[in-house]
């Protein structure tokens, strides 16, 4: 009498990379459907049960497999080994067989073989994924409902319970049994995890007219006969999914609908760890961030940009964000923590008089601009440094495409910006006093917009210098401190120098991780905004200058200037201390509390690669800088210390002959941003 079997069938529509690709149509019907179709010409298999989650996104596909005369099961969306032993429960079989939704190619005549030799061979657990021969998509694993459920008696490993089968094959408590094909066609590639794979499939389809009686091997055949219906895919690896964490699944989704994958250049993945960054946080906390698939990792890295000096969700802060929230964040009438807020800053700064706010730092560098140019009826602006994404300064490379060289990206592309706006923008370069005095000799200049600092502090007399030609010329002087604001002192760095702007940008740290930056200036320049239009809805909002009012509040408490100043100096010193010991040469640059290092060998950038890499599995953010916090504490600091230690005892292997290509598990890292400061 003939074992029973049931195929526990692996489906939900919420896929990181492809939703709904379950249910996505191959000639005319689900390709749920379409799967089961092929799964009932098995004479082997009695029963097909769904096991889906109990999510809401998935009621319509259970409604689906009910219309189909499926048994439905649903439960947990990541502990899907639950979802099987509760499935198991709706059969009699003892014998399981475990089918993914995303694979529809299944074919039944290599079920009904795998079935027969596991019964044939008496083990615990049969598959033809354990050494792949057979194109990925047509995978399938059998095993007795002793071993599922003593699977989930005793697994307790998250990523094992996910992928339902790891702890049968690694336990070493069941007997194993495989499937290989005499041929190896393991590169094939049939299942559904990106739009081209169904592509793939949807071309094969179409091919044997929307049938799906068509065998395994009459696709291999076509394969043969026309590669480019599969070429789509041609790209891909096997597995992908099962290594890929869920971070680097949505950010691969996500360059599909958003340009460049993101919103901000310094946040792509490709600039830390291609193909292997997280990408994406769940919840943060101090200087620690953990990813979607729930690992918990300390932020040795650019912690939100520089944003967050006071470190992740800081108590105080958020605490006044949702007492505002609670109250309400917009109205008609304005909130009056922005007249608080423009009074602070201003006390802060004693030379400034008044100020505007906004959410960005590119916005508060083009509403500084604006101002200018209206306050002095000039048009053209002297710049050093990196000062946001705007037509104003983009305005450089439309003159020469090297312009912003040693400002922001080498050869960057200046498309879509007015042509008409070329020449309006002249870059000098810092503690290059001379060249600031040959634009002005020869432009007239409505304002000169520099950083305070870059990668090493300004020539005695150069800010001096600066100054002094823009008072003699009625030139506007900038200074951007969006990024160095509050770092080394209570307020803008220009105060540790006793150099004097007539207008100054502050953003990042001002809010904690909360949208707000500021404008500050002399009245005989600010009043100028009154003469041109500066106006936007959501600068009006609350949240920022509460978040803001407080953060200042904390600051001049803490003192945290001097704590992450501190710190960063203990950075330096300690990786130069490393390096030393492992003759690696290295060089500093920035701010302490942003401080940074750069590796003097030609394989620099894969050594940041590999450092960000080998950190990573260690349980770290990290690269070749690090924006200081003030959770960066000791106890923090020194097993990371002793981390970092390892990864340059293996740079110093590369620097005496051992390829660094071959330590490392993905592509280099871009190298794109070039801020100096």
């Amino acid at each position: 009498m003939k074992e029973k079997a049931t195929v526990i069938l692996q489906a939900r529509t919420s896929s990181s990379r492809l939703p709904g690709k379950v249910i996505a149509d191959l000639a005319g019907r689900p390709m749920i459907v379409f799967l089961v179709e092929r799964l009932r010409r098995s004479a082997s298999v009695d029963q097909c049960i769904l096991a889906t989650t109990e999510l809401v996104e998935d009621d319509d596909l259970a409604e689906l497999a009910k219309s189909i005369g499926l048994t439905v099961v649903r439960g947990s969306q990541n502990d899907v080994l639950s979802r099987f032993a509760l499935a198991a429960k709706y059969t009699e079989a003892n014998v399981l067989i475990r089918i993914t939704g995303d694979c529809p190619f299944v074919d039944p005549g290599l079920l009904d073989e795998m079935i027969h030799e596991f019964h044939e061979q008496n083990v615990d657990y049969f598959s033809n994924c354990i050494s792949p021969t057979y194109p990925d998509g047509l995978d399938i694993e059998i095993f007795t409902r002793h071993v599922l459920l003593l699977a989930q008696a005793e697994c307790g490993e998250a990523s094992q319970r996910e992928h339902v089968t790891p702890w049968i094959t690694n336990s070493g408590h069941c007997r194993l049994g495989e499937k290989r094909h005499h041929i190896d066609y393991s590169a094939m590639r049939w299942t559904v995890d990106e739009p081209e794979d169904l592509e793939v499939i949807q071309a094969v389809v179409s091919h044997f007219e929307g049938h799906s009686d068509f065998s395994w091997q009459e696709v291999v055949e076509l394969a043969h006969q026309q590669p480019e219906l599969f070429a789509a895919n041609a790209r891909f690896t096997r597995n992908e999914g099962a290594i890929m964490g869920k971070g680097q699944k949505l950010w691969r989704r996500a360059k599909r609908v958003i340009p460049g994958g993101n919103m901000l250049l310094s946040k792509r993945a490709e600039m830390f760890l291609p193909e292997q960054w997280p990408a994406y946080f769940s919840r943060v906390e101090g200087c620690r961030v953990w990813d979607l698939d729930g690992r918990e990792l300390i932020d040795m890295s650019i912690m939100g940009i520089g944003t967050n000096l006071l470190g992740y969700r800081h108590p105080e802060v958020d605490a006044a964000v949702a007492a505002t929230v609670a109250a309400g964040n917009m109205s008609t009438l304005n909130c009056p923590e922005e007249v608080w807020l423009a009074e602070r800053l201003v006390a802060i700064h004693p030379w400034a008089e008044m100020a505007r706010f906004a959410r960005s730092g590119g916005e508060a560098n083009a509403i500084a601009i604006r101002i200018a140019r209206a306050a002095t009826g000039r048009d053209t602006v002297a710049i050093c440094g990196y000062h946001g994404w705007h037509d104003w300064y983009l305005a450089t490379n439309l003159q020469n495409d090297s312009g912003l060289e040693e400002h922001l990206l080498p050869g960057l592309e200046a498309n879509g910006v007015p042509h008409s706006l070329a020449g309006t923008v002249q870059p000098f370069s810092f503690n290059r006093l001379d060249q600031l005095e040959s634009i002005a000799a020869s432009h007239k200049l409505a304002a000169v917009k520099m950083e305070v600092q870059r990668s090493s502090p300004p020539d005695p007399g150069f800010l001096e210098g600066v100054r002094e030609l823009c008072t003699r010329l009625g030139i506007v002087l900038i200074f951007d401190e969006c990024t160095s604001g509050f770092r080394e002192t209570f307020g803008g760095l220009h105060l540790k120098y006793g150099v004097e702007p007539d207008m100054a940008m502050f953003g990042k740290a001002l809010g904690n991780g909360y949208a707000i930056t500021a404008t500050i200036g002399r009245r005989a320049v600010m009043e100028a905004a009154q003469s041109t239009f500066i106006s936007s809805t959501f600068w009006t909002e609350r949240i920022g200058p509460t978040a803001a009012l407080k953060t200042l509040e904390v600051m001049e408490r803490e003192r945290s200037w001097e704590q992450v100043t501190a710190t960063g100096l203990q950075l330096r010193s300690r990786w130069q201390e490393i390096a030393d010991r492992h003759d690696v040469c290295i060089t500093h640059n920035g701010l302490p509390a942003l401080t940074g290092f750069d590796i003097q060998s030609p394989h620099a950038l894969a050594y940041k690669t590999l450092i960000t890499q080998e950190m990573l599995k260690k349980g770290y953010l990290a690269g070749t800088s690090c924006y200081v916090c003030l959770h960066h504490t000791q106890d923090v600091l020194e097993p990371y210390f002793d981390a970092l230690d390892q990864v340059f005892a293996l740079i110093a292997e590369c620097e005496l002959g051992r390829s660094v290509e071959e330590l490392l598990e993905g592509p280099v890292c871009h190298d794109g941003f070039k801020r100096l400061n």
